[in-house]
């Protein structure tokens, strides 16, 4: 059985570092899960969730040209589809402005007062605002600093 990549295979943990695991696999292979591909969370130290020796069950992500192969646990993980989000207020569609479904004879209100929360920011807005606010944190900084060692010029006496 040659390693391909999309296959799911399972391995021994035989080394672990502090940025993944190498992870040796059938016929002898080793590749390694690096940390980030380790769990769905966050990790911290990777000794939290895996020792030498552990059998764990890995997804081929790459193999290199020099023969590295890249390899992931929270991938080979069967999760199934995610649910479609239930919507409270009926289908989107139907529930601007006219009835709702639940087949209540009273008009929906437009304004949600549930729905008062800002629209989503785009990434790029979030830069501007971030710089913005990062640009102002500093000129605070500079004017404070400055006047406490006597910047600018300034004549003692």
């Amino acid at each position: 059985m040659s390693i391909e990549v999309g296959s799911k295979l399972q391995g021994k943990v035989t080394g672990i570092t502090n940025f993944g695991a190498f992870v040796e696999l059938p016929e002898g292979a080793t590749g390694l899960v690096h940390i980030s591909e380790v769990a769905d969370n966050y990790v911290k130290d990777i000794n939290d969730h895996l020792k030498v020796g552990d059998q764990v069950e890995v997804k081929v992500i790459n193999v290199e040209k020099d023969g590295k192969i890249g390899l992931s646990i929270k991938k080979a993980k069967d999760r199934p589809e995610r649910p479609e989000r239930s919507n409270d207020r009926g289908d989107r569609r139907e529930s601007r402005g006219g009835y709702s479904n639940n087949n209540s004879s009273r008009p929906r209100n437009t304004k949600s007062h549930h729905d008062n929360r800002a629209p989503k920011e785009n990434f790029e807005s979030k830069v501007a605002r971030f710089l913005k606010d990062s640009e102002d944190r500093l000129a605070s900084l500079k004017r404070n600093t400055e006047s406490k060692r006597g910047g600018r010029g300034a004549r003692r006496g």
